[in-house]
Parts: C-alpha cells; structure tokens; sequence
C-alpha cells in the first residue's frame, strides 16, 4: 500500500498521521508515565476478563499433574489442625468453653491459611509472569489481584471442611453475627492484596523477599492467636498484630459468639493504609518491571 494515496478522500486513503484534505489528523503519543501514579479503577474493569482468567490460569497450573488435585486446598488447614489439636488441644481443653477444640482452631486457621497463601501468592506473581510482562501491555496490577484471587478459591474449599466439623461436633447454634463472615474475609483478602502487591513489587528489586517471606509467615502463624487462645498477659503484645483481630473477628462470627468489636478498629486503619502503600508503591514502580525482571 503506497504511503499517499492519490485520492485523499478515499477511504483507503493511508494518511499515517500526515495531513488530509487541509487538516491535521489528531496525534496520539505513547509513552511511560513518571512519577506517583493513581489507581486506575475504569483500566482494571475493562480488563476484568484478563484477570479472571489470569486467577483460573493459577488455580489449574497450581494442580496440574497431582494425583490429589484440588484436595491440597483441603488438607492443608485440615492437616494442620490435626497436628496442633493434638500438640496443644489437652492445654486448652479447659478454656476452649462449649466450642470443642478442633473446631476453634480450624475456625482460627481458615482465615489464617487464606492471608498466607494469597500473600505468598502474590508476592512471587509479578516474576513468575516475567514472559507476560515483557511482550503484551496490560495493568500489572491484576497480576497479584489475580493471584490473590486464586487463593480464594482454595479458601471456598476449605470453608466445606469447617461446615463439616460444626455438623459433627455440634455445639454451635446459628446466630446473627454469622453474618459478618464475608465482611472479615473481605477485610483479609484486602489486607492480602495490600501487603501482596508491595512484596510482589519489592521481589522484582530484591529477590531476598522469596527467602525471607517463608520464614516472617511462619513468625505471622504464632504472632497471630489462630491455634491457641492467648493469655492475658499475652494479649497487649499481641495487638500490635492487626491480623490478631481480623482472625479473632473470624472465628468469633464462625462460632456465633460476641465480636470483639472495640478490637477491630486498629486493624481496620492497619488494612486501609497497607492497601494504599501497597498499591501506590507498585504502580509508583511497574513501568520499570519490563526492564528490571
């Protein structure tokens, strides 16, 4: 195709950006951002297929080629209940109250085993899809978003086991504030997403985040009173944890008891300013992913 067509009023007509019949054709320059940058919410819903799609990519390469699949997400938390109600359940079994133990620590591990797992998710996301990034432009926000959104999958599984120890131990009726339990996993994922996206940014930079998350998760796991009720000489210390009244908040609205709601202030200010950290440092950096990974 010739780069002037004779006629400039044809429709085949091949301008490339120069001047046709007397006017000047808008000109769209592309180019990287610099600086701070805003959270794109209209970008990130126009690509809202990508995403689910980037979280369903996830679920399927996290099971393919194992013999148990799915059940991983299951047996997880449930093997790590057996473990601690038999480790810790004969110390607690006075305190536990009419809630048998087994139950109040699943209650406390599923949310738990959500946090970690999105977390670790979403930290190693932004290297692992180093092919992704460097060939195609999309919001790499989604690519935590959607590794997050993976581990939800795994939390709906594992939620099953929860219905299931309820259903045979009993003991816990049915209460109002069994109703708040999207509210308290919402407030996880978010807290997830937040500190997700800074490690996921900071692990392009510094590959010491991939060695030292294990480690700072498994210090979280006993820092956060999931698989044991904490003493009251314990629970000034224990505070300093945002996680401690998200998970407490959890199990409390799981085994229809009181929530502690005067508790849920300060993590509820802790989870809103690690989102904003969180998403402002990764998009202060993602136009450097491409180059740096």
């Amino acid at each position: 195709m010739p780069l002037f067509a004779e006629n400039p009023q044809s429709p085949d007509a091949f301008s490339a950006g120069f001047p046709t019949d007397g006017q000047d054709l808008p000109v769209t320059l592309i180019g990287p951002r610099a600086g701070w940058q805003p959270l794109e919410l209209a970008e990130l819903w126009h690509y809202r297929e990508l995403l689910f799609f980037l979280a369903w990519r996830d679920v399927k390469v996290r099971y393919k080629q194992t013999l148990l699949g799915a059940a991983w997400a299951i047996l997880q938390p449930t093997l790590m209940m057996v473990v601690f109600t038999l480790v810790l359940g004969r110390l607690h079994a006075t305190v536990a109250g009419d809630v048998e133990y087994p139950v109040l620590v699943y209650a406390g591990l599923l949310p738990w085993t959500f946090f970690a797992n999105a977390l670790t998710n979403a930290s190693q996301s932004v290297v692992q899809a180093e092919r992704l990034i460097t060939k195609v432009y999309f919001p790499r926000l989604a690519i935590p978003l959607a590794a997050v959104g993976a581990a939800l999958v795994d939390f709906a599984l594992a939620a099953l086991v929860m219905v299931g120890l309820v259903a045979y131990y009993g003991g816990i009726a049915a209460s109002w504030t069994m109703a708040f339990l999207p509210v308290f996993a919402l407030a996880i994922l978010l807290a997830a997403v937040g500190v997700g996206t800074f490690l996921a940014a900071l692990n392009v930079a510094y590959r010491d985040v991939r060695h030292a998350l294990p480690f700072l998760i498994q210090l979280w796991l006993f820092a956060t009173p999931s698989v044991y009720l904490p003493q009251d000489d314990m629970a000034g210390w224990l505070e300093i944890n945002p996680l401690n009244g998200l998970v407490s908040g959890f199990r409390a609205a799981a085994l229809g008891q009181p929530i502690p709601w005067p508790r849920l202030a300060y993590p509820a200010l802790a989870v809103t300013v690690a989102l904003a950290v969180g998403i402002t440092y990764f998009r202060r950096v993602e136009d450097s992913f491409a180059d740096v990974i």
